[in-house]
């Protein structure tokens, strides 16, 4: 589908000189002299390189659009993660390099939704949070209690991240998968 360049938006996945990149920042910028623009920086999907462009409004691109299958993590050998498409109960192997820093939110029957561009996978998108249990908190410091202030915290993924005081060893709390951040305790 072409777009002109006043149209892209962060996320969006573009096709620029022969190659797949997403939108990751944007500016549109209006000079004093001169017609407007949009600044941006994308990130080609495959290799991970980042290119800044700009883009007049009067340019059109090719807006790219993903087939997207919905999968269960069914189980993980090394670096490895073994899929089921839910419609067609076929198996879909996946490196941990093209799942990204969020491989480590994968838990045993998770759904997850699986990008494709032409057969060939090039994302996976993991839900919005996951509820994982805290092994490891610091204790409370004396007066803490009266700022709103985190203290660290271990969870049963390995992964450290900042909890409000009240937070205890043992107890299960939200996660937002994007930005690895405390979202609320689990109910």
């Amino acid at each position: 589908m072409k777009i002109n360049g006043n149209e892209l938006r962060i996320g969006m996945l573009i096709e620029h000189n022969s190659r797949l990149w997403t939108v990751c920042k944007l500016q549109h910028v209006k000079p004093g002299k001169g017609g407007a623009y949009m600044q941006t920086e994308l990130k080609e999907i495959k290799i991970g390189t980042k290119l800044n462009e700009r883009f007049r409004s009067d340019e059109t691109l090719e807006r790219v659009r993903l087939d997207e299958e919905e999968c269960q993590l069914l189980f993980r050998d090394g670096e490895i993660f073994t899929f089921m498409n839910m419609s067609t109960f076929d198996q879909i192997q996946v490196s941990k390099d093209l799942i990204g820093d969020g491989a480590c939110f994968l838990q045993d029957n998770m759904i997850v939704k699986i990008h494709l561009y032409d057969g060939e996978i090039i994302g996976v998108v993991l839900p919005d949070t996951v509820v994982l249990t805290v092994v490891e908190a610091d204790a409370v410091v004396k007066g803490q209690t009266a700022t709103s202030s985190y203290k660290p915290a271990l969870l049963e993924n390995g992964v450290r991240i900042l909890v409000p005081p009240h937070i205890e060893s043992g107890t299960k709390i939200v996660v937002n998968t994007s930005d690895t951040t405390y979202v609320e305790r689990a109910k």
